[in-house]
């Protein structure tokens, strides 16, 4: 499996012939094209950093072949579309291509008391060898080998951060969500939460259009 990662929360994944795109937002410059040439897109929740609702309802028009997933609020906002976009839960599993898809968590993580919190879910791909959170620290059920990690954002706290990371207990975690950083913040990340900060685990930055191999 190959992993892509764009500007923000959004990344592709590749096994096989199967391509997927996860979490293309209004912060991704480069959306438009990673949609354009996947199968299937997954969306965590619907705030726009994550979900560029005219790009993905363009791409439905556009493309009789793809196949949505994302929480009731997102399904709400594209409609059916020939029962091409999906809504799903927690609890839930599906199949794209050659990629095998969980469902986890129910919901964002709080920004503040006087903000409503959308729904958000986890996707866990292939038993567990890449998990998107979205926009949550929940910890899934199961065992994880890459753990994709929001490092900032009017939610994020670094120590909580930590926390999860020493939850989830990944092989390996890849940086996401982190357009918010400075530089400094960059370092700052990568000195309290890796692997000589709080969790021994190598926080990896790629830059926007780096792929990696998974394992």
């Amino acid at each position: 499996m190959r992993l892509t990662k764009h500007a923000h929360a959004c990344v592709t994944v590749e096994k096989d012939d199967t391509r997927l795109v996860i979490d293309p937002g209004t912060f991704t410059p480069d959306a438009s094209d990673a949609v354009g040439r996947a199968q299937a897109v997954l969306i965590t929740h619907e705030h726009f950093d994550h979900f560029d609702e005219k790009l993905v309802a363009a791409a439905l028009a556009d493309r009789t072949e793809l196949e949505v997933y994302g929480t009731a609020g997102v399904a709400a906002a594209l409609g059916s579309q020939g029962g091409r976009v999906h809504a799903v839960a927690a609890g839930d599993t599906f199949t794209v291509g050659s990629v095998t898809v969980t469902v986890h968590g129910h919901c964002h993580a709080q920004i503040h008391a006087d903000i409503p919190c959308p729904d958000n879910v986890g996707y866990l791909l292939d038993g567990g060898t890449l998990y998107h959170p979205g926009d949550a620290y929940f910890v899934p059920d199961a065992p994880v080998r890459t753990l994709l990690l929001p490092t900032s954002g009017p939610w994020t706290k670094l120590g909580e951060a930590a926390d999860y990371v020493r939850a989830v207990k990944p092989d390996q975690v890849v940086q996401i969500h982190e357009l918010m950083l400075s530089e400094l913040g960059q370092h700052s990340v990568a000195n309290l939460l890796g692997e000589n900060g709080l969790t021994g685990i190598a926080v990896q930055r790629l830059a926007p259009g780096t792929t990696v191999q998974l394992q």
